[in-house]
């Protein structure tokens, strides 16, 4: 949500930054329904002090016997009544307009976010790792014998259709330690908050982060008008939805491991075999709520909790920041981490990092007290994975595989597996 003061100040800027993103300039359009909302306020206002003036005089004339300007007088009182109330309404109607093309466009990316509209303007900022060399053809995740077994889309096709998995034995175990591994790390290393929150939630909950009203057809919503989270980011966000924090409070900083339902509306025939891209998955979401001058470190921050977690599995990536026009809407800067998966040959995305300035808190209406005093301000949001952790499981299986078809696990996870180093070619931990 934008600072319809800020349009006013500076409309060309508000239209540069915008086309940036490839949106066309909008502040004119914008502007004309601000002042037309704002002519029908002050005439209602006008309206409102003629017919309090004629009130007052209705009752003078009546006592010194002048039926005339009485009359006159009652006449006026009731039709600048109904000027009132016509003109309310018509600023009622102008707001609701405003607001429905305010909340409909995206964020102003940085200034420091790099130029372009789509994934080839990316600009890679570090790289760790080395990708192994085999020797032999790796396979993706879902052709290894070891995960194999264990990864049962058969079945989940027959509950649920396509895009559903359903994981047993090892692979079910592997995941679950992925997510405490994961949980564990953020919290005792971290410093972050452990959360467990509901995966339903209402609409003007989606509103306040941004998937709702634009994005709506990217997730799934129940017949009584809850909505599935498409990441725990709109639960724990919407924490401070309607408050007004103490400074003190600041910075707050939540984890939480839950279930994440997405549509994927948009990536018809894009990654159909496996589990890279599916309709129910897991996601350890991180999610800040900062003062405006901590928000740009605390976006740093983040971004190394997600890449401390691959660097402890020893999954080699690199971390790329967006260009305009290839962000999320709700971001002003984000960090992609990309991790290596050998069965592909590439990289690919497992988490994402964004600062959202005070875009989704203007949604949310979510201000803090600051401590040198003054008016209350709105806060900044973050959120990032840390990590996904259906893609990171496939991550380990395809770093890890050997040639009879094993997969070596990471170190890291022994303790979550009672000392297991390794999944035979059956499925098995050994």
């Amino acid at each position: 949500m934008h600072d319809i003061r800020a349009i006013r100040e500076n409309p060309a800027a508000f239209d540069a930054a915008l086309s940036r993103r490839g949106l066309s300039p909008v502040a004119p359009a914008i502007l004309a329904l601000d002042e037309s909302r704002r002519a029908c306020i002050l005439a209602a206002e006008t309206a409102q002090a003629d017919q309090n003036r004629a009130s007052r005089e209705v009752g003078a004339a009546k006592a010194r016997g002048d039926d005339a300007e009485f009359e006159r007088l009652r006449a006026l009182v009731a039709d600048k009544k109904a000027e009132v109330a016509r003109l309310t309404e018509e600023a009622k109607l102008r707001d609701a307009e405003l607001f429905d093309v305010l909340i409909g466009l995206p964020n102003l990316p940085a200034d420091d976010v790099p130029d372009g509209q789509d994934e080839s303007a990316n600009v890679e900022i570090r790289r760790w790792g080395t990708p192994r060399e085999f020797g032999f053809q790796p396979l993706e995740h879902y052709d290894i014998p070891a995960a194999r077994v264990g990864m049962d889309f058969a079945t989940a096709g027959k509950l649920s259709g396509t895009r559903f998995v359903v994981l047993t034995g090892a692979m079910a175990r592997l995941q679950r330690a992925l997510a405490q591994f994961m949980l564990d790390l953020h919290v005792e290393e971290h410093g972050l908050s452990e959360a467990w929150t509901p995966v339903l939630v209402k609409p003007e909950m989606m509103m306040g982060t941004g998937q709702l009203p634009k994005f709506g057809e990217d997730s799934y919503q129940t017949t009584n008008g809850w909505w599935l989270v498409p990441t725990a980011e709109v639960t724990l966000t919407n924490f401070v939805n309607g408050d007004v924090l103490d400074d003190a409070t600041l910075p707050r900083r939540h984890v939480a491991h839950t279930q994440c339902f997405r549509s994927e509306a948009g990536s018809a025939g894009r990654d159909t075999s496996g589990m890279l891209r599916q309709h129910q998955f897991e996601k350890v979401e991180m999610v800040s709520i900062t003062r405006p001058e901590d928000s740009d470190e605390e976006h740093r921050a983040m971004t190394r909790h997600a890449e401390t977690v691959l660097e402890r599995l020893g999954l080699p990536y690199r971390t790329v920041v967006l260009c305009a026009g290839d962000m999320g809407a709700g971001a002003r800067r984000t960090h992609d981490l990309e991790v290596w998966l050998p069965g592909q040959g590439t990289y690919r995305e497992i988490s994402s990092v964004s600062t959202c300035g005070d875009f989704q808190a203007r949604r949310m209406n979510a201000r803090y007290k600051p401590a040198d005093g003054g008016k209350p301000r709105f806060v900044h949001t973050l959120n990032g994975s840390g990590l996904a952790v259906g893609r990171t499981l496939i991550a380990v299986l395809e770093n890890g595989q050997e040639e009879d078809g094993s997969v070596t696990l990471p170190e890291v996870l022994r303790p979550y597996l009672r000392g297991a180093t390794r999944i035979t070619p059956e499925g098995t931990f050994a």
